[in-house]
């Protein structure tokens, strides 16, 4: 009897076990589907939360949910589900890059309704060849008025009367040329009359726009040349609703798109989304977010020039705010302070040689006024300002009058006096530098020295005493006012690091204000996103965020400082999806 019992008693715990280890398994199985990715990454991974590199990271959903080492990413490795993608060896991984301030909108505008030229070309090229061809295009497809982009202002004269000349080749068609900064253009007779600057008979009806300048020839009547504000004033007046319809806003979405994934950018800040007087760009680019092809963050801001009604301008500007999501953040005001220091239109202090000043746009008590303003209707300064004398009126006025909440930003400054950086600290001032333009070839170092004021000679686009005097600083290029510097990340990490360009010959740049690698690639990564008000969800590989990523075919943070530049994408990972790939 009793070995009946037992015998019964040893089966029944046999089943007992079996049924517990097939439980264990199913709940282990469970355990391990729930917990699985859809994604697993190995590798050097930069995360860019502080200098911290890692082994290996998982994604599920469109975002991270593990970061770390290579052992505890397989745990998430379910077979059969789980894409593992093995980078060890290969590169780097680093976080998908920004860009705090550039122009793809206009330059894919100018692109497909307007003409190019390069920087390269000189006077006579650009009467006899480029401009007489624009305009043919123009009337052979009906298009009313003739738009480009590029000249260099070092190599077109200021004292030559390029409205006659442009009058000559076209006078029924309205005709603008910006220069490559977009600071300066040419225009002819009839766009002029239209601007009301002139009447057909040459009577001169206005001699300057405020925050611009009129150049006016030695017969009394305007050249056609124009500065700063006087060029976007006289613009308004060409047929810019047909120059960038919605329709050619939505076809040159695709294009910006590829370019920005292309070369590693998952967010960007378009510095002038108004550039043709309409929201016809904010209309394309809510088109294509609605359709789920949007692959990358974008921001927007609507531009006030100093000739324009600021509350009005104030009520456009707010009202684009019907265009958020989750991918377009239409929250900025853009102005100009000054112009370019190296131009000599620049708000500088001292000034430039025989006592000569730039053009200052606003008073400090008009910024004030506008920052407030702005800022209380949730909308975020973003200031294009150059000279050290701009920047402190400008710091004034964010301090003064702004929220230090709303991260108002300076844009491009080229010069900070010393005790201004710690003012943009304390009041979370932000700061998108154009780290591609710290350098110079020789011959423009000697030309800046003869030029520019005392203390500016050899000295130009600080850096690293923004990092020393916790400022974010992010990166910005400014596309395509590129001005014979590079687009691409990995170019501007390598300027940024040796203060060179490799292109040129020219010793290193302003050597005290170079970069680490890693404060490099922050710029370009997690500080974009700080600008961008998304630092909580993108810009670093971090558990919470979204999967933003780039597999670099080369270890920039080790391998050789002139051959950063050489650094190509083999992918870009948006929300954790390749959407470009080499």
């Amino acid at each position: 009897m009793r070995k009946t019992i037992l015998k019964s008693s040893m089966k029944m715990l046999s089943f007992i076990v079996m049924m517990g280890v097939i439980f264990g398994v199913s709940l282990l199985a469970g355990c391990k589907s729930k917990n699985s990715a859809d994604l697993v990454v190995y590798g050097k991974v930069f995360t860019a939360e502080g200098n911290q590199v890692v082994e290996a990271f998982a994604v599920k959903d469109g975002k991270y949910i593990y970061v770390g080492d290579k052992a505890g990413a397989e745990a998430f490795v379910e077979e059969g589900k789980t894409k593992v993608v093995d980078y060890t060896g290969k590169g780097l991984v680093m976080p998908g890059c920004g860009n705090g301030h550039a122009h793809y909108s206009m330059g894919y505008a100018i692109q497909s309704v307007g003409t190019i030229v390069s920087r390269e070309d000189g006077v006579d090229k650009f009467l006899k060849e480029i401009v007489p061809n624009a305009v043919k295009k123009a009337k052979d497809t009906g298009t009313t008025s003739v738009f480009g982009q590029g000249w260099n202002m070092l190599t077109f004269p200021k004292t030559m009367s390029y409205r006659q000349q442009l009058d000559a080749i076209c006078s029924d068609i309205p005709i603008y040329f910006a220069d490559e900064e977009g600071h300066k253009g040419l225009a002819n007779t009839i766009l002029l009359v239209k601007a009301g600057i002139m009447k057909e008979d040459g009577t001169v009806l206005k001699k300057e726009i405020r925050g611009g300048e009129i150049v006016i020839g030695a017969d009394g009547t305007p050249t056609g040349y124009l500065s700063e504000q006087a060029g976007t004033y006289v613009r308004s007046f060409m047929d810019n609703e047909n120059l960038l319809s919605v329709d050619i806003a939505k076809g040159n979405m695709a294009s910006i798109q590829q370019q920005l994934l292309s070369e590693g950018y998952t967010m960007y800040l378009d510095g002038y989304s108004s550039y043709f007087f309409n929201d016809n760009f904010y209309k394309a680019a809510q088109q294509m977010d609605q359709t789920g092809d949007m692959h990358f963050v974008l921001g927007t801001a609507w531009e006030l020039d100093s000739w324009m009604d600021v509350d009005a301008t104030l009520a456009k500007a707010s009202d684009t705010q019907k265009y958020a999501s989750e991918h377009i953040k239409p929250n900025w005001l853009k102005l100009f302070m000054d112009g370019t220091v190296e131009s000599g239109t620049g708000f500088v202090e001292p000034l430039y040689p025989g006592g000569r000043q730039g053009i200052p746009n606003w008073s400090e008590e008009e910024l004030t006024d506008i920052t407030r303003k702005a800022n209380a209707k949730g909308i975020t300064m973003h200031v294009h300002v150059m000279g050290n004398k701009g920047v402190e009126r400008v710091v004034n006025a964010f301090v003064n009058g702004g929220k230090d909440e709303m991260r108002n930003t300076l844009i491009h400054v080229y010069g900070v006096n010393p005790k201004d950086y710690k003012r943009m600290a304390d009041h979370h001032i932000q700061v998108s530098e154009g780290l591609l333009w710290h350098h110079a070839d020789n011959g423009l170092q000697e030309e800046l020295a003869k030029i520019l004021p005392e203390g500016m000679k050899d000295k130009g686009y600080p850096m690293k005493s923004f990092f020393d005097n916790g400022v974010n600083i992010s990166s910005h290029s400014d596309f395509p006012a590129l001005s014979g510097s590079p687009d691409d990340p990995f170019s501007i990490v390598e300027i940024a690091v040796t203060g060179v360009y490799h292109l040129e010959n020219g010793k290193p740049w302003w050597p005290e204000e170079l970069l680490t690698r890693e404060q490099a690639l922050t710029a370009l990564t997690i500080n974009v996103a700080k600008q961008m008000f998304i630092e909580n969800e993108r810009g670093s590989i971090s558990v919470g965020k979204y999967a933003d990523f780039l597999l670099v075919n080369k270890d920039v943070l080790t391998c050789p400082v002139t051959e950063i530049h050489t650094a190509k994408l083999e992918a870009t990972y948006f929300e954790g999806k390749k959407v470009f790939s080499m």
